[in-house]
Order: structure tokens, then C-alpha cells, then sequence
């Protein structure tokens, strides 16, 4: 499993914010029992693990188990019935709803923040300073042949290039393909370091002068003392630089997006899953930021809550026109 330093933060930040009502329900002895078997997204894990750590200290009868083998490897145990939780850095493709439908599995579609894909370089790659979608375009399309800096940009420096990218389960690498080369899994195969671990991918940035990488915008907060964030450039736009700022405004632009979990309806109304779920929303507003992603906003934390306490099945990016709407405009 997973660990990372972020987890242990939030679950510090977590026993202050939440105080005594969580002190209360420790000490009052919880005999709440159940077990919740979750997997999925990398980039969503590290909300949920801090939220489940939290969680096993007021009920610690309830067994949460969080492992991550990416989005896409996450709903097929989720459409299996092997998981009651999918942690998804995207929503769920037809073929993925078809397989459950035919598993008769039904679920819930709760986001719970949004994230920024972040662009990553070497700490000591001081020659980029910023790249544009076309340049992302020219060096991760399909049979891209770029193997060096200087073919990214006349001016940049002969220095090989070295890639690194979520595994092709993940859908951090199903967003970046759809974003930067107009369809998902379009991606050259050669010359790519792949891992559904964005710890393997950060090491890899910060170990190679001419590193270049993608993960969620949590792992770049992370490990800022180790690599730097490249600005991404669209059209004739300013370069926008990922932030916490830049992610919620929109700004940062074609990179950002919502993530999510999907919780088993048949699950949904056991109470060691129901009582998870609510805490996890309950949570989330107070805790995204801390891990270095952007909540989103009240009205929607009460909308997904709503849509939980009722049980509300499928998802709400199912038809083209839904897809391109805000999570505003879906949940008012």
C-alpha cells in the first residue's frame, strides 16, 4: 500500500479540525463494525486514506482497506463487486457502466474536489519556462519521435528527455491524452517510464536532470523542494502556472478538472459504508486543501450530499452536453 507524507498530515490536521466531537466519539467507544474494501485512482488516494485514518480512530471495529491500481484497474474490481468504493481521478466510461450494469452493480457518482494536473520538471532544469499545449502535443503524441530538449524548442539545450506518466490504468493518463492529444489512451508507447505509483514518478523527475512528467497537483506540493512545476500555455494566452488559485478559477487551463469517488448502492445503506461516506463528505471541505487539492464549492458539497442521503444512482457526465457543464451548473 501506498504511504505518503501528505496522509500523515491530514490525518494530524484532521484530529484538530474535527476536535472534540471526534475526541468524544473515541473516548465514548465506538461499536460500529464493518468492512470497506476501496481501490482506484493514485492521485484520489491520499484524500482517502487521510479521511479513512481519521475515520479507524473513532471507529476502529470498521475495517477501511484503500489501495490504488489506478482508476481504470479500480472499476474493474469495483464492477466486480471486489471493492465497494472507487477512488476515480475521472468519470466512469460507458464500457465501464455497461460492465457494471451487466454485474448488476448500480452506484453512486459523489466528487469530492477538484485537481490540477501538473506538468513537472527537473529542480535543476532552469531552461523551461513554461510549454505550450502544442509542444505537450508535439512530445506525447502517438509516434512522437522527441527524444531530446532541443526538438521540443529552437534555444533549448541538447539534453535527452526523459518521460514519465501514470500507468495507462489511470485516469490522470486518460485525462492528460484526451486534454493534450484530443482522445483518450493517444499516447506515443516509446520512451515512456509508466507507474500507477506517483512516487516512482516523482523520484524519476527528480533523478534525471532532463525529467519530464504528470501527476495530480498534490504530489508537485509535496515535493516542490524536488522538482518545479512547468506554466502551461494555450494559444495566445499567458503561460498559468498551477496553484491552488489557478485550479479553482479555472485559469489553469486545459489541466484541471474533478475528481471522485463511486460507492456501491448495495453497499451504500450498510452502516459501516454509510457511515464512511457521509464522514468522508462531511470532511472533505475541511480537508482537500490540506492535501493540496481545491474543494469545491458548499453548494455542491451539500448537493453530493444530498445525492448520497437519496440513494441517487449513475452518473451526471452520462450525455455529451452534461459532460462540458461546471459542477455548478450540474448540481444546482
Amino acid at each position: 500500500m501506498k504511504t505518503t507524507t501528505i496522509s500523515k498530515i491530514v490525518a494530524t490536521s484532521l484530529l484538530v479540525a474535527l476536535g472534540s466531537c471526534s475526541s468524544d466519539a473515541a473516548s465514548a467507544g465506538s461499536n460500529l463494525v464493518g468492512h470497506v474494501p476501496i481501490d482506484g485512482s493514485s492521485t484520489v488516494y491520499p484524500i482517502t486514506e487521510a479521511v479513512a485514518e481519521e475515520f479507524r480512530r473513532i471507529h476502529p471495529r470498521v475495517r477501511v482497506e484503500v489501495s490504488f491500481s489506478g482508476t481504470g484497474g479500480g472499476f474493474k474490481k469495483f464492477c466486480a463487486a471486489e471493492t465497494v468504493i472507487n477512488n476515480a481521478s475521472r468519470t466512469i466510461k460507458g464500457a465501464e457502466v455497461q460492465l457494471a450494469k451487466d454485474n448488476k452493480i448500480e452506484f453512486l457518482e459523489l466528487p469530492v474536489a477538484y485537481d490540477g494536473l501538473t506538468v513537472v520538471i527537473n529542480k535543476e532544469n532552469a531552461f523551461v519556462d513554461h510549454l505550450s499545449v502544442a509542444e505537450l502535443h508535439k512530445i506525447w503524441k502517438p509516434g512522437s519521435t522527441v527524444t531530446n530538449w532541443n526538438m521540443v524548442r529552437d534555444g533549448f539545450p541538447d539534453l535527452p528527455l526523459k518521460l514519465y506518466a501514470p500507468g495507462t490504468d489511470s485516469g490522470t493518463f486518460d485525462y492528460f491524452t484526451k486534454a493534450i492529444n484530443g482522445k483518450e489512451q493517444s499516447c506515443r508507447s516509446e520512451g515512456i517510464t509508466f507507474s500507477e505509483d506517483d512516487n516512482v514518478l516523482v523520484g524519476g523527475v527528480a533523478g534525471e536532470k532532463g525529467g519530464l512528467g504528470f501527476f495530480g497537483y498534490a504530489y508537485y506540493a509535496e515535493n516542490q523542494s524536488r522538482l518545479r512545476a512547468v506554466p502551461i500555455k494555450v494559444g495566445g494566452s499567458e503561460p498559468v502556472a498551477p496553484s491552488l488559485a489557478t485550479i479553482n478559477d479555472g485559469t489553469y487551463s486545459p489541466l484541471s478538472r474533478p475528481i471522485f469517488i463511486y460507492v456501491a448502492k448495495a453497499a451504500a445503506s450498510k452502516p459501516g459504508v454509510k457511515e464512511f461516506v457521509e464522514f468522508y463528505l462531511e470532511s472533505a471541505s475541511s480537508l482537500v486543501e490540506q492535501v493540496g487539492y481545491v474543494k469545491l464549492p458548499s453548494a455542491v458539497y451539500a448537493a453530493v450530499r444530498k445525492r448520497f442521503e437519496d440513494l441517487v444512482v449513475g452518473s451526471m457526465f452520462a450525455d455529451p452536453v452534461a459532460a462540458k457543464k461546471t459542477l455548478m451548473d450540474l448540481y444546482n
